[in-house]
């Protein structure tokens, strides 16, 4: 039997990317999915269409989790959809290299409202609908929380202090039987990576990091995705708070 049989899962931010990869990847391992998107509802459908095309469950809901009327309404049609909640994956962000001497406070809070303040009206909102044998709350982090990249003194703040939220939230659910883990990405292929111009195939940046990769070659949504879906299910039951690099081996 698949390891998330009968389970019902919520990804934020799951229209492309690892967001994608992940939603597949529970789909795979027999969950029912929900894929959150903020705007890109022709993506969230795309997503949708390829887990129902492997024979998976999922439904497409759009809602910006950075406005607590938007995540009241997720919740209520995911509950309608599936039922109570095992899963929840959060995921969505938004970044963008800005130098300090450039900073906005437009960008600043842009940033921070929909990656720390996101997650906590997300997680808030969860306990309405996670049961009485609690689940697993994953956070998608990011390896600038610790390798503080030039230019992204915003991001990396944001994705420190959801860092922080894993590890105290880790103890304040602990008695609902929820577990809380944060998953790190490094360097990572996506839709979103390439638009930002972050990476692209052939480039010196991309060469440069996978120099740097002990395994040669740059991280793919489906790397990030297995490792969610193991915190998703029993095989982690011992393990809550973590904050686990999923980079590769890059510092």
């Amino acid at each position: 039997m698949s390891k998330l049989q009968c389970k019902v899962a919520l990804v934020t931010g799951a229209s492309k990317g690892i967001g994608a990869g992940i939603a597949k990847e529970l789909a795979a391992a027999g969950a029912a999915v929900v894929v959150n998107c903020a705007s890109d509802r022709t993506g969230a459908e795309s997503v949708v269409d390829a887990i129902a095309a492997a024979g998976g469950r999922a439904i497409a809901i759009q809602a910006d989790v950075a406005k607590s009327a938007d995540v009241v309404r997720l919740f209520e049609r995911a509950k309608e959809a599936f039922g109570s909640l095992d899963i929840l994956v959060n995921n969505a962000g938004v970044y963008r290299a800005m130098p300090v001497a450039e900073l906005t406070e437009e960008e600043f809070h842009r940033e921070i409202n929909v990656n720390l303040l996101g997650p906590l009206l997300v997680i808030r909102e969860s306990l309405r609908h996670f049961g009485p044998d609690g689940g697993s709350i994953i956070n998608i982090g990011s390896g600038a929380s610790r390798s503080h990249p030039p230019a992204y003194s915003i991001y990396s703040a944001s994705k420190a202090g959801l860092d922080a939220v894993t590890g105290v939230l880790s103890k304040e659910l602990a008695p609902r039987k929820i577990r809380v883990n944060s998953v790190n990405p490094g360097a990572t292929l996506s839709e979103g990576t390439k638009e930002a111009g972050l990476y692209g195939v052939g480039s010196d940046s991309e060469k440069h990091l996978v120099a740097m990769t002990p395994p040669g070659r740059m991280g793919r949504p489906s790397d990030i995705a297995k490792v969610v879906a193991f915190l998703a299910s029993d095989d982690s039951g011992w393990l809550t708070g973590e904050v686990i690099l999923a980079s590769g081996g890059l510092r």
